[in-house]
């Protein structure tokens, strides 16, 4: 309940939340969560319509594949899920089936080098052109945008040259213009030499635990979007996932070349979950 006394969920609309928070307070075995789809797929079924239903995703790639771009859940209820160990089962409201558990990671399986592609068309890139090398230059840069309740994304710094460097960010699209605004300010401020920014980006992942342990994942990405004809503008990694920032114009096209070039339409399911 709420200060006053009225039923509520944990957050805007935290349904999700608000039912892995009942799970851990009554110490279930697990939380189930009847929602649209059937499950979490290798990618959304809309642009592949070879993706996959995964019958198990571990609390760390959902999470990436939440902040990424995938609806399925709330990124809060599978943070709630995994630091509380509550396992969630994904399943569909208006058919049978044992849809998606998302659990701990088995060190007794052998993990997909891939488990699924992500994709984000709503964002927004600046690059800040000649500003100087200094200490704290990145702070001039990033702190007014926060000051704006603006949340930055990637962030990339060029290697210095004769003492200038090149600052690159990406923001959600919605900001772009309150962004825009900010950015020229500071811009002038630092007497850079010009900015650059394009709303027609998108932002494409690939995510699995199984990246821990195999390599060649990033040369296959890079060929397989080099062979499609796509430009990689921005690069960024973690442990489990790889994100590149393209033209957005060729967004459903790189999803469809990376679920094929991974083969993530016929890996093996694991069963009985």
């Amino acid at each position: 309940m709420d200060s006053h006394g009225e039923i509520t969920t944990l957050g805007r609309g935290g349904s999700d939340t608000s039912a892995v928070a009942l799970a851990a307070a009554l110490g279930a075995d697990e939380c189930q969560i009847f929602t649209d789809v059937d499950g979490v797929y290798t990618t959304d079924p809309r642009v592949v319509p070879e993706a996959r239903l995964l019958r198990r995703v571990t609390f760390e790639e959902m999470l990436e594949l939440a902040s990424l771009g995938a609806k399925v859940l709330q990124i809060r209820s599978v943070e709630f899920a995994g630091k509380h160990k509550i396992p969630i089962r994904v399943l569909s409201s208006f058919k049978e089936g044992k849809g998606t558990l998302i659990t701990f990671e088995d060190a007794g399986l052998e993990n997909p080098k891939v488990s699924g592609v992500a994709f984000n068309r709503d964002e927004a890139k600046f690059t800040v052109r000649g500003v100087p090398d200094s200490p704290g230059i990145a702070a001039s840069i990033l702190e007014p945008v926060s000051r704006a309740a603006v949340e930055v994304d990637m962030i990339i710094q060029n290697v210095p040259v004769q003492g200038i460097i090149d600052f690159t960010f990406t923001v959600h699209r919605d900001d772009f213009e309150k962004t825009n605004r900010i950015i020229e300010k500071v811009a002038k401020k630092l007497n850079a030499k010009e900015i650059l920014k394009d709303n027609k980006i998108a932002k494409l992942s690939l995510v699995g635990v199984g990246m821990r342990s195999h390599a060649g994942i990033a040369s296959t990405l890079f060929s397989a979007l080099g062979k499609e004809g796509i430009n990689i503008q921005l690069i960024s990694t973690s442990e489990i996932k790889i994100s590149v920032v393209i033209e957005e114009k060729y967004l459903e096209l790189g999803v469809r070349t990376l679920h094929t070039a991974f083969k993530l339409e016929s890996e093996p399911v694991q069963e009985n979950l």
